[in-house]
């Protein structure tokens, strides 16, 4: 993950060698952060479509399907940086434990929301591959997934929403008449890869999603879990309100 860091230099020290060692681990933190950013980034545009889709199954099921295995892809690449984060705090690297954690609400809602991403997307795919004839249990199991998930989601976008976009932009935004970077390039390809390798799996699950459009013409219009989950998010939102997220 190294290699995904800026070769940005830093503020001069007292010592050329630790000059080195601090650029060094100054680029690889806002190589990561804005690795992280851009991964949030293209997850929040799939995730509104996943919720717009969701609203009208009936209609857009190829399409939520579709997208719901392409955003595993970008997943990928945010669990990855994020726990690249994690690895490098928690084992004293010096320039990230500069940086510092995420504030204590957002450390422990981090691995619920992993866990329960996971679940969604999990239990999503194998309904694909299953079909609605063997679901079984994974059909409850993604609506009560889902359900939990919106909540924890709509708390992580609302103590992020405003850092994120000012994180891209700063990656793409040239300095005192420098070129883009490297590292910039590198970003942005790894978040296209994870993107394309998602749209290749989805390719290849799609046939599995005809029997679901039988199943979604006796369906209800909107799925209760949806109406729920919405409703508990809007209540943990102004619940949370108060805690300092940024």
């Amino acid at each position: 993950m190294k290699s995904l860091s800026d070769n940005e230099s830093v503020r001069p020290s007292g010592s050329t060698v630790m000059d080195g060692e601090n650029g060094e681990g100054r680029s690889g933190v806002v190589g990561n952060e804005r690795l992280t950013a851009l991964a949030s980034a293209v997850l929040l545009v799939l995730i509104l479509v996943e919720l717009v889709s969701s609203a009208y199954l009936r209609a857009l099921l190829p399409t939520h399907v579709f997208v719901g295995v392409v955003l595993a892809g970008p997943l990928l690449v945010k669990i990855g940086s994020t726990f690249y984060r994690f690895l490098c705090y928690y084992t004293r690297s010096p320039a990230f434990v500069r940086k510092g954690p995420p504030h204590l609400p957002l450390r422990v809602l981090g691995p619920l929301l992993i866990v329960s991403t996971l679940v969604v997307v999990g239990s999503g795919i194998g309904l694909v591959v299953t079909g609605p004839a063997q679901a079984g249990s994974l059909l409850p199991l993604h609506n009560l997934s889902v359900l939990v998930w919106l909540s924890m989601i709509a708390i992580h976008v609302f103590a992020y929403i405003w850092r994120t976009p000012r994180l891209v932009a700063d990656d793409w935004r040239k300095q005192s008449g420098r070129s883009l970077t490297p590292g910039r390039w590198l970003r942005l390809s790894v978040n296209i890869g994870a993107l394309l390798l998602g749209a290749f799996a989805a390719i290849l699950l799609f046939p599995g999603a005809t029997p679901w459009l039988v199943w979604s013409q006796t369906s209800q219009t909107i799925p209760a879990p949806l109406i729920v989950g919405m409703l508990v998010a809007t209540l943990m939102l102004l619940v949370t309100r108060p805690l300092r997220w940024r």
